[in-house]
């Protein structure tokens, strides 16, 4: 009834209505509204069979409005009508929704019973909170893993990136933090994921006790561009309603290259010119719309983001890494060549950063960081003469220590999905290495 009464409000007492002149690929041509459309303006195609058929204009040509669907588009022809529909979607998300799995509209997709509907309305495409009413990023967040316990923490209300190539581990790390974090609510967004892989990751990966604290949204990889790229803005305004409710909210995407592949191809479809390997501008110009959602609010609630970005070929330094690099405030890199050997999750934290660290820690803990740092530096420097038996022990005492500690340091920064790591427990290890028998052994 609620449900109802919401969609009673919403309603408009003039239905207008144009007509499709013209249908090619995924681009659908209206006309008879135009002058009543905008860029990212909703149209309903009312197909042969009684069908309603959503899309959205992504732009204008010769007189006429160009509109992509958010489905088939089966029974769409010549003629068909074009109601103008809302222009600014929304959303009326609810507490009941934890431990629920949504699509890109917010319909469950989990064979549960429908979702109940929240007395607010939220936008889809919300702008962020405004730069000079945020609060300032919080204290240490407890994330489960050891690896980014210790060398990049991150705090309540920071936004971090994972960066990593197929098969590296992204989703399975996306998982661990699920369940271990000390956030109070996770929403997770898998944009363009495999099929297959969802049952998967909700079963496997994040099980009954990550996903009682979660709610899921999923646009798998066969669904139109704008469902993919609405399920990324959609996982951000869940994200905000849980933390205008004061909740420490997770927010975990994967991932944000799936979201711009979406956006550019609604671009180049529009008739935008490609760019920089083929994005569109569009591309580069939505990325921080949707990234600086994240963080901070005005209220105590905060919006920690991990989103993670699939970089082609191992190339770290591709379009939209680069990109997201300059927006989020540090970076995680998993590399092929560390899971290789049988370390996971395969964090390099040499290469990985985070901005907020060196201020939320105290000088012992960034002392002691800094020590590991150097002997992991001065190792992976060394690694290729070692390997060959080309060093001799005892040509630099500090390759020797650094020897001496690696097999624990390794050991260190490995874990298994299964196994949860405490944030203090972590630099109380680390200590304990670099305090140890090595240092004795290394010193000798």
């Amino acid at each position: 009834m609620q449900s109802a009464v919401l969609e009673i409000d919403h309603l408009s007492a003039v239905q207008y209505y144009g007509r499709v002149v013209g249908v090619q690929g995924l681009l659908v041509e209206i006309s008879g509204i135009e002058r009543r459309l905008s860029i990212g303006a909703r149209v309903r195609l009312q197909a042969r069979g009684a069908n309603l058929v959503e899309a959205e204009v992504v732009g204008f040509r010769q007189g006429r409005a160009l509109a992509m669907p958010f489905g088939p588009l089966d029974g769409v022809g010549m003629g068909c009508k074009a109601l103008l529909a809302d222009p600014d979607p929304q959303i009326y998300p609810d507490l009941s929704w934890l431990g629920r799995v949504v699509n890109a509209r917010g319909e469950p997709i989990d064979g549960g019973p429908p979702l109940t509907p929240g007395p607010r309305g939220y936008s889809i495409r919300a702008a962020p909170p405004p730069a000079h009413a945020r609060r300032r990023v919080g204290g240490k967040i407890d994330l489960g893993v050891r690896a980014l316990n210790t060398f990049v923490s991150c705090c309540h209300g920071q936004r971090m990136g994972i960066f990593a190539a197929s098969g590296v581990g992204k989703s399975v790390l996306l998982s661990m933090i699920a369940r271990y974090t000390q956030a109070a609510v996770n929403v997770i967004g898998l944009i363009g994921e495999r099929g297959r892989e969802v049952q998967e990751f909700l079963s496997d990966d994040l099980g009954p006790e990550g996903l009682a604290r979660s709610v899921v949204v999923v646009a798998t990889s066969d669904e139109p561009a704008l469902m993919r790229r609405q399920a990324a803005y959609l996982t951000l305004t869940l994200a905000e309603y849980f933390r205008d409710l004061d909740r420490d909210v997770m927010c975990l995407m994967d991932s944000v290259t799936r979201f711009a592949m979406a956006q550019r191809e609604i671009g180049l479809s529009g008739g935008e010119p490609p760019a920089t390997k083929g994005y569109t501008p569009t591309v580069f110009a939505e990325l921080p719309k949707l990234l600086e959602r994240a963080g901070p609010g005005v209220g105590a609630g905060t919006i920690t983001g991990l989103f993670t970005v699939l970089v082609e070929a191992d190339d770290h330094n591709e379009p939209i890494a680069d990109a997201v690099r300059g927006i989020l405030d540090g970076h995680i890199v998993l590399e092929r060549q560390i899971g290789e050997r049988g370390r996971y999750p395969a964090v390099n934290v040499l290469r990985s950063l985070s901005r907020t660290m060196p201020g939320c820690n105290g000088e012992a803990e960034n002392a002691l960081i800094l020590r590991a740092r150097k002997l992991l530096s001065t190792y992976e420097d060394m690694a290729e003469m070692i390997r060959l038996g080309a060093y001799r022990r005892g040509s630099d005492p500090l390759v020797d220590e650094a020897i001496a500690y690696q097999p624990a340091l390794e050991r260190f920064l490995s874990q298994g999905k299964r196994e949860q790591a405490d944030l203090a427990r972590g630099y109380r290890d680390l200590k304990a290495i670099l305090d140890g028998p090595a240092a004795a052994g290394a010193a000798s």
